[in-house]
């Protein structure tokens, strides 16, 4: 059994490109984290539990469990319980993070160090079986895994091209009190910008992440029917770039340090949270029992 105990993490991530228009996207990691602790049984049982999230169902990472015992033909049973700083269902990646960190938390108990594209891909495939994703997020579950930026082909399941952001830049996030599951969104839903969304990849890809994130977040905000003027007020507050992350309901906006009070000032006319965080520096990672 290893040590039957194993605990990792994995960050969030903040989209520059969502992919559900067009298959392809782009996302970059934020210094906030979820923790996974998984314990193996030996009845054969999987039971998970979300830490302070008792209306969201644990099915992800129960899947995520089985389907590394299933990887490795063993039988065990586990319990498998997840402790999250991401808000759940906003846009900031909690479901492939919780992913990554669960799986990589079954392969620490078990005492086996597996290769990060086998992490990659058992949490993407999980993610299709618990139906929480539309494309696979590949671009979510690879900026949470390695901690950087990444450009990615979601249909094919290519990592395009990897970047790094500035780590001393900060990321300011804000969360509305309304939740926002982007399973319920259907790519024909937002074929009317599916153009427009491979321009706005073709610049990420040239290395106009900025751009790009502000341009796709003003395309998917119109599309789904988020408010995009608070995006625009942290641009005239001096953000660097703004926009809808995810399918929503948060937002994003990345600023030099200096500019963070302004924008915070201004975003307090809109109801919800605001959380302050940078750019990872540092993806998922197996921790001390």
């Amino acid at each position: 059994m290893g040590r039957g105990v194993g605990i990792a993490s994995a960050c969030a991530s903040a989209t520059v490109v969502n992919a559900i228009a067009a298959g392809r996207g782009a996302a970059f990691g934020l210094e906030l984290r979820v923790q996974a602790r998984v314990r193996l049984t030996n009845d054969g049982r999987i039971k998970g539990r979300i830490i302070g999230e008792k209306r969201e169902s644990p099915r992800l990472i129960e899947i995520c469990v089985r389907r590394v015992l299933q990887s490795l033909g063993l039988k065990y049973g586990a319990i498998v319980e997840t402790n999250s700083e991401i808000p759940i269902a906003v846009g900031l990646s909690s479901s492939s993070a919780a992913a990554n960190a669960a799986v990589l938390a079954t392969f620490a108990a078990l005492d086996q160090k597996p290769r990060l594209k086998q992490v990659l891909d058992l949490g993407i495939e999980s993610a299709f079986e618990a139906g929480v994703t539309v494309t696979g997020a590949l671009d979510d579950a690879a900026a949470s895994l390695y901690g950087c930026g990444v450009v990615t082909d979601n249909l094919k399941r290519r990592i395009l091209k990897k970047f790094k952001v500035d780590p001393k830049l900060m990321v300011v996030v804000h969360v509305p009190p309304t939740k926002f599951y982007t399973a319920k969104v259907s790519p024909r839903d937002l074929r009317n910008i599916r153009g427009p969304v491979e321009s706005v990849h073709r610049m990420a890809l040239r290395g106009d992440i900025w751009k790009a994130l502000t341009l796709n977040g003003l395309l998917y905000s119109t599309a789904l029917g988020h408010d995009p003027m608070i995006a625009i007020v942290a641009l005239s507050k001096g953000a660097l770039a703004a926009g809808l992350t995810g399918t929503g309901s948060a937002t994003v906006a990345v600023a030099e340090p200096e500019k963070v009070v302004d924008i915070v000032r201004a975003w307090r006319d809109w109801p919800g949270r605001i959380l302050i965080t940078r750019p990872a520096v540092e993806g998922a990672r197996v921790e001390g029992v």
